[in-house]
């Protein structure tokens, strides 16, 4: 099931949209799940990174569609967003926020099937593993190919990423269960190291992503062991 969200102040659209949404399933056995949103800050307040397909309006009262998109982007950099618009100009901009593609108003089905396509070969191409953690005010979803370890300290996680940290409650156990598919693992009881990331090891020390981790006695040699079994 594909999760697409409808973020449009015209009702007209509204149901032009949904209409055209429905026909796509009907003509390709795709099944799509639908939200609809008013406004830029109806889909902004407590958004959930959930969507996988964002349909979003440029110009609306309270929220227009380019800051709304730049919000949504501070916690979802995986969801696909498609703008709606009756100017190409606007649609240029979009670009910033990594938008895929634009359709102009007024919709035609067959302008709008090309775009939908496109966003959905793009589903299939970055199917690429997340983790879902709590935030202050909602969720985030990681990309975990971006996780370079996590750190446990005083009963908190700490999950260091290429670009920033994030702290979330849960156990170590917890998270390596989630992330051992995913080539983490154990270099001592306060880390689990993604090995994609590890820079080299100097003594008992783990070079990665710049920060030099301990690897324990005890755990050394099944660490090098998986870790050479990772680079070749």
């Amino acid at each position: 099931m594909i999760r697409i969200a409808i973020v449009e102040d015209e009702q007209d659209y509204v149901q032009i949209l949904t209409s055209y949404l429905k026909r796509f399933e009907e003509e390709t056995g795709e099944v799509f799940e639908i939200s609809c949103f008013n406004d830029g800050d109806a889909i902004v307040h407590h958004y959930r990174p959930i969507y996988d397909i964002i349909l979003m309006d440029v110009e609306m009262q309270f929220i227009d569609g380019m800051s709304a998109a730049e919000e949504i982007r501070k916690t979802d950099t995986r969801v696909t967003i498609i703008f709606i618009t009756n100017l190409a100009q606007y649609a240029i901009k979009g670009y910033a926020v990594d938008a895929l593609d634009y359709v102009l108003k007024p919709l035609s089905y067959f302008a709008f099937e090309q775009v939908l396509s496109k966003a959905l070969l793009r589903l299939d191409q970055k199917e690429e593993p997340t983790l879902t953690i709590p935030v202050k005010g909602g969720s985030l979803r990681l990309k975990i190919n971006d996780i370079c370890y996590v750190e446990s300290r005083s009963h908190i996680l700490i999950i260091h990423t290429v670009s920033d940290t994030y702290e979330v409650s849960g156990t170590m156990r917890e998270m390596e269960e989630k992330l051992n598919p995913f080539h983490f693992f154990r270099g001592n009881k306060g880390y689990l190291i993604h090995l994609g990331y590890v820079e080299g090891i100097k003594d008992n020390i783990a070079i990665v992503h710049k920060d030099e981790l301990i690897i324990s006695r005890n755990r050394k040699k099944d660490f090098m062991q998986a870790l050479t079994q990772f680079w070749s």
